[in-house]
């Protein structure tokens, strides 16, 4: 009995689970950068401005404070006066001392008790707020031991 050879060609991988699975990455990767810029709040509408331009180095130690004003989806402000919005609470700028000191001792038990003075308090707020408003803000920060602070604008072509 002759047998015949068989010719075998190269095998092919099927790339469909590769395709999958890039893809699956690719939206994992752009939901976690959407998660790491949460802090940004859409409430605030920063200030624009043309010298304003992303940090080259992101601090190790932030605290982010958005200052802005409660909205309707309109636009329109419910209040007149703005707010800090603070652990999924809205707190006026001159009671914010108490949540400024626990956030300090938080800090200052996880990660040492010198670390306040490296700490940045990033202030993000809304462009419609007077100036007055954001230094009380800071003052109360000064009070509770930060020293180090950020503000935040967008650039014209943003």
């Amino acid at each position: 009995m002759k047998m015949r050879k068989i010719e075998m060609g190269a095998m092919e991988p099927d790339m469909t689970p590769m395709i999958d699975i890039v893809f699956q990455l690719l939206t994992f990767f752009m939901i976690a950068i959407s998660f790491e810029s949460t802090k940004a709040d859409e409430r605030v509408k920063l200030p624009v401005d043309t010298l304003a331009k992303p940090p080259v180095v992101k601090p190790e130690h932030e605290l982010v404070l958005n200052f802005g004003y409660q909205r309707h989806p309109s636009g329109e402000r419910r209040k007149s006066r703005p707010e800090v919005f603070y652990n999924e609470r809205y707190v006026d700028v001159y009671d914010i001392a108490p949540e400024l000191e626990q956030e300090k001792r938080v800090m200052e038990r996880v990660h040492g008790q010198n670390i306040i003075k490296d700490v940045t308090v990033l202030i993000r707020a809304d462009s419609e707020i007077p100036m007055g408003l954001v230094q009380e803000l800071i003052r109360k920060c000064q009070d509770a031991g930060f020293s180090k602070f950020s503000l935040r604008a967008t650039s014209e072509e943003a």
